[in-house]
C-alpha cells in the first residue's frame, strides 16, 4: 500500500524559514518523480515545484522560484520542501504527490497534507 505522509508544517512569521517532509512507503520511491501541490484557504490546487526521480531536474512555480527548494533522499525515501522567505501568499496546506513517472505529468497518489501558516 502505497503511503504518503507530510510533516513539519506550522506557523511562522512572514520573512521566515520552515522546511516541510514527505516520508513513501510501499512502493520504489527513487523510480518516481515527485510534486508538492498547495491550496490556499478558498482557492483550488497551485502546483508548487516537482524533482525528477533521481534529483537531477527540479521545476518551481513563479511564485516561489528563488524562495522555496525541493530536494529528495532516495536512500531515505523522503521528499523536502525548504521554504524562506516566506510571505503570507504561501499560507496553504501543502500536499506532496507520487508522479506516474520518473518526470512529473500525472500523479497517482497524494498525502494527507500540512498545514503551514504565515503570520505575525
Amino acid at each position: 500500500e502505497v503511503q504518503l505522509v507530510e510533516s513539519g508544517g506550522g506557523l511562522v512569521q512572514p520573512g521566515g524559514s520552515l522546511r516541510v517532509s514527505c516520508a513513501a512507503a510501499g512502493y520504489t520511491f527513487g523510480d518516481y518523480a515527485m510534486s508538492w501541490v498547495r491550496q490556499a484557504p478558498g482557492k483550488g490546487l497551485e502546483w508548487v515545484s516537482s524533482i525528477t526521480y533521481d534529483g537531477g531536474r527540479t521545476n518551481y512555480a513563479d511564485s516561489v522560484k528563488g524562495r522555496f527548494t525541493i530536494s529528495r533522499d532516495n536512500a531515505k525515501n523522503t521528499l523536502y520542501l525548504q521554504m524562506n522567505n516566506l510571505k503570507s501568499e504561501d499560507t496553504a496546506v501543502y500536499y506532496c504527490a507520487k508522479a506516474t513517472h520518473v518526470v512529473a505529468g500525472s500523479y497517482d497518489y497524494w498525502g494527507q497534507g500540512t498545514q503551514v501558516t504565515v503570520s505575525s
